[in-house]
Parts: structure tokens; C-alpha cells; sequence
């Protein structure tokens, strides 16, 4: 099992109607937190989405939903992906 940790920036204006977009999608996929760092830097935020636990398969549900919730028509450049597993899995 991985946790998926997805950070990405956000223009301010988009942010009140993108929220509940992916949020949506979380529901929709039955896991994920949306966070966001305090503030904002030139009229951009930056959230992240976590997935924890997550099994084979997942990465391809993610990105349909993903596509589906038009998430990336709202957000400023790329999803960026960090993978990250127990210590004791990493041998």
C-alpha cells in the first residue's frame, strides 16, 4: 500500500468553485483530504490531496475522476505526484 500526496497550485479566483469539485471527486473515489498552505503568493494558493492506503488500480481511478471532475482546467500548471510507502514495506 502507498499514500499519494498531490500538490498543485491554485489561482484565488478559482479556488471557491474548485473546492467542491474535488471534494465531489474524493467522495465519489471514498478517500482523500484536501489541505491547502496558509496564504497565498502572487493571487496562487497551494493544496494538496492525500491519499492514504492506497491499492493496485487506484492511480487509474484517480485520473479518471480527475478528468471527469475537470479538475485541471481550474488549477495553474501540473499535478505534481509524490509516492510514499511505510518504512517497513521499503525493503
Amino acid at each position: 500500500m502507498t499514500d499519494l500526496y498531490i500538490y498543485y497550485r491554485v489561482p484565488e479566483a478559482n479556488a471557491a468553485q474548485l473546492a467542491p469539485r474535488v471534494q465531489a471527486m474524493q467522495a465519489r473515489l471514498g478517500s482523500g483530504q484536501l489541505k491547502r498552505r496558509p496564504g497565498s503568493t502572487d493571487g496562487q494558493q497551494t493544496w494538496m490531496e492525500i491519499y492514504l492506503d492506497t491499492g493496485a488500480g487506484f492511480d487509474a481511478a484517480l485520473a479518471a475522476a480527475v478528468h471527469d471532475a475537470a479538475l485541471l482546467e481550474q488549477i495553474d500548471g501540473q499535478r505534481h505526484t509524490e509516492v510514499f510507502m511505510d518504512v517497513d514495506t521499503c525493503a
